[in-house]
């Protein structure tokens, strides 16, 4: 185990790389209740993530963990789901799904500074090495960001790179923490981590594919089957060949399947977006999968486009959020989303307006739903 000072603070970082050292450490670190932690991995030309790296940290010390050179994670999985223990991330999204694949983890009790900023006014989607600029006074290098981390050995800059992500992390989690604590904002942050690990558990299920097609409300209840059956028969592929979806077949082109429902070969290759290679490969199963189609339960038609009235009055709904936004110091991009609003207003427009639980049952309750009713109630829909 290689230890070495970082240039920018006091911090020990301790290189971990074999099983041996993985189960120490796990161990000395069984009882702690709250560890920073991120992420270093690849993923250009495959549909899993390479995971070359976990950093953890106490506020003292940091460990580089070096994932490929282990083969025994099952102790980190332990450690790192401990009932008791709260992983500090920065914007987690993307750690949390590379974690769940290499480890199976899927922690209970989350920080998430990013989220955390928003709620105290600090900023919402501010990068990490800003808010550490913006709250520590520390300007963190950016030299390594874009580095190759499965290639070994690394180098010294680029291990104090990973420490710096979670030494600073803990540092700051904790001056967010006293901040939600101050502006009586506990409860709402707590809301919003059980929203992200519901998030979580929905990328993981990857389900319904089809819905997040670009241009799929175009089609009809027959072709809807077509490409709700075609994203399955994909996301099943890319998996087993561990491949981007892209690689397999692009979105754009699934839609033009789903559209013309081809029977022969030679249509395929008509299809301009489309490889030959990739048609020589995968053309007989997607002929397959089309002809395979059940059509006994079909999707239900997907709703159009808002029409060009009904977004003036999403304007004025924006406006209006702005507004309360301001009032209570809140960041506008965490008091409702664009589907939310699509959502209200497709409701509204139908003569029964539904209000997404998200916006009833939580702290945006109280100051959300009434200044979207008021809009609503000034509006000819």
């Amino acid at each position: 185990m290689t230890d070495l000072k970082t240039e920018n603070s006091n911090a020990t970082i301790h290189w971990i790389d074999s099983n041996q050292q993985l189960a120490a450490i796990c161990d000395q670190l069984r009882g702690a209740t709250e560890l920073a932690i991120d992420t270093e991995f690849m993923r250009s030309d495959t549909y899993f993530a390479k995971l070359a790296l976990i950093q953890l940290s106490d506020g003292e010390q940091c460990w580089l963990i070096d994932v490929p050179a282990i083969e025994q994670l099952q102790p980190l999985k332990q450690l790192l789901s401990g009932e008791q223990l709260t992983l500090i991330f920065h914007a987690c999204g993307e750690d949390l799904e590379v974690l769940d694949q290499a480890l199976g983890l899927r922690p209970t009790k989350l920080f998430d500074s990013q989220v955390a900023a928003g709620l105290v006014n600090v900023g919402y989607s501010m990068g990490y090495a800003r808010l550490v600029n913006e709250l520590l006074q520390v300007e963190l290098g950016k030299e390594d960001t874009r580095s190759d981390w499965l290639l070994r050995p690394l180098s010294e800059r680029q291990k104090q790179y990973a420490a710096d992500d979670v030494y600073y992390l803990f540092k700051l989690y904790k001056l967010l923490h006293a901040s939600l604590q101050q502006q009586g904002r506990v409860d709402w942050f707590a809301e919003e981590m059980q929203a992200v690990l519901e998030a979580a558990a929905e990328r993981r299920a990857a389900v319904d594919y089809y819905l997040r097609v670009k241009g799929a409300w175009r089609l009809n209840e027959k072709s809807l089957a077509v490409l709700r059956q075609l994203c399955e028969w994909r996301e099943e592929t890319a998996r087993s060949l561990d491949k981007p979806r892209s690689h397999i077949v692009k979105d754009n082109v699934l839609l033009e399947l789903a559209d013309t429902q081809p029977t022969r070969m030679g249509q395929l290759h008509q299809i301009d977006d489309w490889y030959s290679r990739s048609v020589k490969r995968f053309g007989e199963q997607v002929l397959q999968q089309i002809a395979d189609v059940d059509q006994s339960n079909p999707p239900q038609e997907l709703p159009q486009p808002l029409p060009r009235a009904v977004n003036e009055v999403m304007k004025k709904m924006r406006v209006s959020l702005n507004d309360v936004a301001e009032q209570h110091e809140i960041p506008k991009e965490l008091m409702c989303n664009k589907k939310e609003l699509e959502s209200i207003l497709r409701s509204a427009s139908e003569g029964e307006c539904q209000w997404p639980a998200r916006l009833t049952e939580g702290w945006r309750g109280a100051m959300v739903v009434p200044a979207l009713q008021l809009v609503l109630d000034n509006s000819d829909l």
